[in-house]
C-alpha cells in the first residue's frame, strides 16, 4: 500500500505544498531530462532551487554531480552509461584474442604432423635399407 502524501505549510506562503511519496527503486534520467533540470536549477533565483530539487525528487549532490559530467564532457556526459566496471576488451579486441588462440592450437597440430611426416620418412629408409642389406633369398626347391 503506497504511503499517504506528506503536507506541509511553506515558510512564507498559505498555500499547501504537497510533497510525492519516495518512488520506489532507483530513478533513470535521460540526457534530456538531466538537461532539462540542469537549465531549470540555472534559472532558478536564491530560493527555488530546493523547491525545485524536491520537485524533481533529487538531491543536490546529483546536481553537482551533473553539472561536473556535462562541464568534462558536455552533453555527451550526461548519457546514461551501463553500471559495472568498463570492459577491458572490445569486440575486436575479443576476436583479435579468439583467431590468436586459434593460431597457437594450429601451430601445436603443426608441430605434430610434421613429427609424424619425418617419423614415416625414418621408418621408409630404415625398412628401405633393410630390404637392400637382405641378400635375395633364393627359392629353396626340394626334390
Amino acid at each position: 500500500m503506497p504511503k499517504p502524501l506528506r503536507v506541509r505549510p511553506p515558510e512564507s506562503s498559505s498555500a499547501v505544498e504537497v510533497v510525492a511519496p519516495r518512488v520506489q527503486g532507483r530513478r533513470r534520467f535521460s540526457a534530456a531530462e538531466k538537461q532539462r533540470i540542469l537549465h531549470a536549477a540555472a534559472a532558478c533565483v536564491r530560493g527555488e532551487l530546493g523547491a525545485l530539487l524536491r520537485r524533481e525528487g533529487i538531491y543536490h549532490s546529483q546536481l553537482q554531480t551533473w553539472r561536473a559530467q556535462q562541464a568534462t564532457s558536455g552533453a555527451e556526459g550526461l548519457r546514461p552509461q551501463r553500471p559495472g566496471p568498463v570492459p577491458k576488451h572490445d569486440a575486436k579486441d575479443r576476436q583479435i584474442q579468439a583467431l590468436n588462440t586459434q593460431v597457437k592450437k594450429l601451430e601445436r597440430e603443426l608441430v605434430i604432423v610434421n613429427g609424424l611426416v619425418e617419423l614415416k620418412k625414418k621408418v621408409q629408409a630404415m625398412f628401405s635399407a633393410m630390404q637392400r642389406k637382405r641378400p635375395p633369398t633364393a627359392p629353396s626347391y626340394v626334390s
